[in-house]
């Protein structure tokens, strides 16, 4: 966490090296989009964490936002406080993402009226349970992109699409489940940038590791 790390040049080398390991995966029109919580200790004084819901409870810290496809590391991904919404910071990385369309894959809390609004601007068609199901939809106006969502959840290939988001669960199991990658926030990384640098890291090693000893073909 050096300050050499938040330079123009070493932010390019990693770039470079995201680019580059990225061009290696697989590509497809199935992508899934999650959130991991990274949560801190509840006396924390870093000032650019926030207090959000975690499961069933609250906790003070950072979200790790994801979106992956095919491949070890994401096709995009983005860190924030704990309060910030899925649904608002899937609207910033789904126009980020590779032109072409195709599905993207989400939990209930993706079930959101702007983030179908961009990601059917940029092609692609959210696929999300109903936060609410079986009620009614109610007076509001609703998008296109999410009334297909609804209706394609009633169809068996819809059903059948929908099954498979939880590839999404595995990928972030295998990132946190090995001595390089991403494990809880150590004590001395605080703040949103060295949150990010940290994150950053160990995606390119949890890749490298995945293409070195688990390379696509092998499998």
């Amino acid at each position: 966490m050096s300050r050499r790390l938040r330079t123009t040049e070493v932010a390019r080398l990693l770039q470079e090296m995201e680019r580059r390991l990225r061009a290696r995966q697989a590509g497809g029109l199935v992508l899934r989009i999650d959130g991991k919580p990274l949560p801190l200790g509840v006396y924390s004084k870093d000032p650019d964490a926030a207090w959000g819901r975690v499961g069933r409870g609250y906790a003070t810290g950072y979200k790790f936002h994801v979106v992956y496809g095919a491949g070890p590391l994401p096709e995009q991904w983005d860190v924030a406080p704990m309060n910030v919404a899925e649904p608002t910071v899937a609207a910033r990385l789904v126009p980020l993402l590779k032109q072409g369309g195709g599905y993207i894959l989400g939990d209930k809390a993706y079930d959101s009226n702007p983030l179908h609004e961009v990601a059917g601007s940029c092609g692609y068609q959210v696929v999300a349970e109903r936060k609410r199901p079986g009620t009614e939809l109610g007076h509001r106006p609703h998008v296109a992109g999410r009334l297909r969502s609804i209706a394609l959840l009633q169809t068996e290939f819809g059903r059948r699409l929908y099954r498979t988001r939880a590839a999404v669960e595995r990928n972030l199991a295998w990132l946190t489940s090995h001595a390089g990658g991403l494990a809880p926030l150590p004590a001395w990384v605080r703040r949103e940038h060295r949150v990010r640098l940290w994150i950053q890291a160990k995606l390119l090693l949890h890749a490298a590791y995945v293409l070195l000893y688990h390379p696509p073909d092998a499998c």
